[in-house]
């Protein structure tokens, strides 16, 4: 289990923005959710669903405008929204804390999972190079979370070489991106997509080797 805990980490300084909002209980425990404005070094900011446990709360300040920093997994749920199943993002919180003095990378994410669906290869319309991949991460008790992760550059042309089943590892950050869905001939309402911003990739290849000696990482981007 300990393996599985290492394969999905993300790491977080921001904003609280919202109230706690309480979304469920399991075997008597509580989880809430809050909203947290996360500052790219462009300026421009993520707004990131946080879910938190009940038991994680003492000796934080849970207030609109408080600085936090966390730690934990991004997990993904369905949910029936407007007739249809919608695939949630959410940041499960293991440790949170005052966010005292921020660091160089407020918003880190790793990731070791396996394609599960054929990754897409696009230009934008101002020739900008972008592939989509849908990537299974494992967790305890035969559980996965399915997470949309977005490639540019030289990392989207190396995803053309990827296929259903490889396992790969990725290193960036969770954003939140905002657009316009069109629901009628004149109407349109805005919506927002999480996704992973890749900033390194890489293709694990599983050599014929002992049980006891490591995997040879290939293909590094």
């Amino acid at each position: 289990m300990d393996n599985l805990m290492l394969n999905n980490k993300i790491y977080l300084e921001g904003k609280i923005i919202s109230d706690l909002e309480f979304s469920h209980e399991m075997y008597g425990e509580g989880f809430y959710i809050f909203y947290l404005e996360s500052t790219r070094l462009s300026e421009a900011s993520d707004v990131l669903s946080i879910t938190i446990s009940e038991r994680l709360m003492g000796g934080i300040k849970f207030e609109i405008g408080e600085e936090v920093a966390l730690e934990g997994q991004l997990r993904s749920y369905n949910k029936f929204i407007d007739g249809c199943n919608r695939l949630i993002l959410t940041v499960f919180a293991r440790n949170i804390e005052p966010c005292l003095e921020k660091s160089k990378n407020p918003n880190e994410i790793f990731l070791d999972g396996f394609i599960c669906k054929e990754p897409v290869y696009r230009t934008t319309p101002f020739g900008r190079e972008i592939a989509d991949i849908l990537i299974a991460v494992n967790r305890p008790y035969n559980k996965s979370d399915y997470i949309p992760t977005i490639a540019w550059g030289r990392n989207s042309r190396f995803c053309q070489s990827l296929s259903v089943g490889d396992n790969i590892r990725i290193w960036g950050r969770l954003q939140s991106r905002e657009y316009q869905k069109k629901v009628s001939e004149n109407e349109y309402v805005k919506k927002v997509a999480y996704e992973v911003s890749t900033s390194k990739m890489e293709k694990v290849v599983k050599e014929d080797l002992p049980e006891d000696e490591s995997n040879h990482d290939e293909e590094v981007v």
